[in-house]
């Protein structure tokens, strides 16, 4: 008799959970985005903030190089990032303003511009985004090409004797 409950019992829960699914499967789902946040403050907070307040969130690296006083050359990058994002119409992506700074940090004020940074050979193009906050623009333009193991020489990798 327990045996038979028990059956019944589970048929009924089973019942149960294909009516929810059905319900979960008919709603529309609808897309949540993740609002960003740098170190538990909202970007709308962190444009707002003073460059000190700023260099507080930091790591110690990057604060030791605001707290020495920042070059000439780094502010003339910000300032020609606005101006190329205030020339921008509408929806489209700024003009590309081209740099060799690879230790420039990524402040927020910098967000939604391109920059073309130098690797050595080549200008890449980098879109900044939110996440990239307090890290410097040399971390997206690589400076070498990956080694492919394997693939270049002879097939099989035979050695060929000359004859």
């Amino acid at each position: 008799f327990f045996c038979i409950a028990r059956d019944a019992a589970e048929q009924h829960s089973s019942f149960n959970m294909s009516e929810e699914d059905a319900l979960v499967a008919a709603a529309p789902k609808k897309r949540t985005f993740r609002k960003f946040s740098f170190r538990g403050t909202d970007l709308d907070q962190l444009l707002d903030m003073t460059n000190d307040e700023l260099v507080l969130m930091f790591r110690a690296r990057i604060r030791r190089k605001f707290k020495r006083g920042l070059q000439d050359k780094y502010t003339r990058l910000v300032k020609k990032l606005r101006a190329a994002k205030k020339a921008a119409t509408g929806g489209e992506k700024p003009e590309a303003v081209r740099t060799h700074l690879r230790n420039m940090v990524i402040v927020p004020e910098m967000i939604g511009s391109v920059v073309g940074v130098y690797n050595g050979k080549v200008f890449n193009t980098v879109e900044i985004k939110p996440e990239m906050i307090g890290t410097y623009l040399g971390e997206y333009s690589i400076t070498y090409r990956p080694v492919s193991h394997g693939r270049g020489g002879q097939a099989g990798g035979k050695f060929v004797p000359l004859s």
